[in-house]
């Protein structure tokens, strides 16, 4: 099966981390279209998946852009549609894994009489949309797309809920290799020590730093924490908002909090610091379409407390494998840390079972045959 896959960005996020799981059984017959040069299609080329850069030209429209910006932007992304469209005469089916990409695919769809499949990574509702971006998306996957792959339950009833079809929508979680998130105790050791957290009691948060994100709320319940534990930062801006990385630093400086709080920015060793904490939080104060950041930590066998709202209540079971908080309630997320810290034996067995689930669950091989077996009966049909 020869497969034309596109995506929007150059940057690194959950959707394209997906992809590259995604298109890794379809190299030798797959090409990966992206919208921006970046990280993402270096690591595409580590990974040997073909990839090329369509278009050099940023496409001006954002998640909460009005009816004016897209119109503006239409010229700018003809060029771009008539090669997508040349292009993909040379496929079986086009695959769109973001919503620019949706755009862009389902008129090179009609064109080019090749089947579309939309893979949803995102919760469609008007807390991360405007109006108008939420009913092209949807009008688009309705009148063109043979297939909605929904990365969550959440995601699933979001779209039905915006008055996406029902009966084009499967829903597939995300996979991971359970191997790369197997680590070495004696690495694990030194980079506790290179970052000075040997004795603390570390609670780590791996995300882009975002105001829906919630950092500055693992912030607020730090300062309810006892003085042993110490939270990691890892991530940074990455649409713009710088502003609330100020923000962040200011609160950390306002609370007496310096010593305590650890900005380490992007990383590439998620597994050995995940490892090097005792608890990963989650705190998005909107609900999260899948989280990635959840199943990885269980995969490293840490507990994870997450925010209960969208996709998180489908990865965690409160007091079985992890924590569920109600999001945005940092003296609740502060009960939750302490409980951590002081009951070390129940927090051990819900790591281990965490793993155990995560292990079954979101095996990447599994996953993948979840895939396959959707793509293949669209292209029999």
């Amino acid at each position: 099966m020869r497969i034309f896959f596109l995506d929007q960005s150059g940057k690194l996020g959950g959707a394209e981390l997906c992809l590259i799981d995604i298109a890794k059984p379809y190299c030798d017959g797959a090409l990966v279209g992206l919208f921006a040069d970046g990280e993402f299609k270096n690591l595409l080329q580590q990974n040997n998946i073909p990839v090329e850069v369509l278009t050099t030209q940023a496409i001006q429209v954002r998640k909460e852009s009005s009816l004016l910006p897209g119109l503006n932007s239409l010229g700018q992304l003809i060029p771009l549609i008539t090669k997508v469209i040349i292009k993909a005469r040379e496929y079986d089916l086009i695959y769109a894994n973001t919503q620019k990409a949706l755009v862009v695919g389902a008129l090179a769809s009609f064109f080019s009489r090749r089947p579309l499949v939309y893979h949803l990574h995102d919760i469609l509702s008007t807390e991360h949309f405007s109006q108008t971006n939420l009913r092209i998306a949807v009008n688009l996957a309705n009148r063109f797309a043979s297939l909605v792959i929904a990365n969550s339950q959440a995601s699933k009833t979001a779209f039905i809920e915006a008055g996406g079809r029902r009966d084009i929508v499967e829903v597939v979680y995300n996979g991971f290799d359970p191997k790369i998130y197997q680590t070495d105790k004696s690495a694990i050791n030194k980079l506790q020590q290179d970052l000075e957290l040997e004795g603390k009691f570390v609670v780590g948060h791996f995300s882009r730093l975002a105001p829906w994100k919630g950092q500055h709320i693992l912030i607020d319940a730090l300062a309810k924490c006892p003085p042993q534990v110490t939270v990691i930062l890892v991530g940074d801006a990455l649409f713009g908002e710088h502003n609330y990385v100020q923000q962040l630093h200011q609160q950390v400086a306002k609370l007496g909090l310096q010593n305590r709080v650890k900005f380490l920015g992007f990383r590439s060793d998620i597994p050995q610091l995940m490892a090097a904490c005792d608890l990963v939080a989650h705190t998005s104060t909107s609900p999260e379409p899948f989280g990635r950041v959840i199943v990885e930590a269980m995969l490293c066998q840490k507990p994870v407390v997450a925010a209960k709202a969208g996709g998180a209540m489908e990865l965690v079971e409160h007091g079985l494998n992890g924590f569920l908080v109600t999001p945005g309630e940092p003296l609740e997320l502060a009960q939750v840390i302490t409980t951590c810290l002081q009951e070390t034996e129940i927090t051990a067995t819900i790591a281990k079972n965490a793993r155990i689930t995560a292990s079954e669950r979101f095996d990447i091989a599994t996953i993948n045959q979840q895939i396959t077996q959707l793509l293949s009966h669209l292209m029999s049909a």
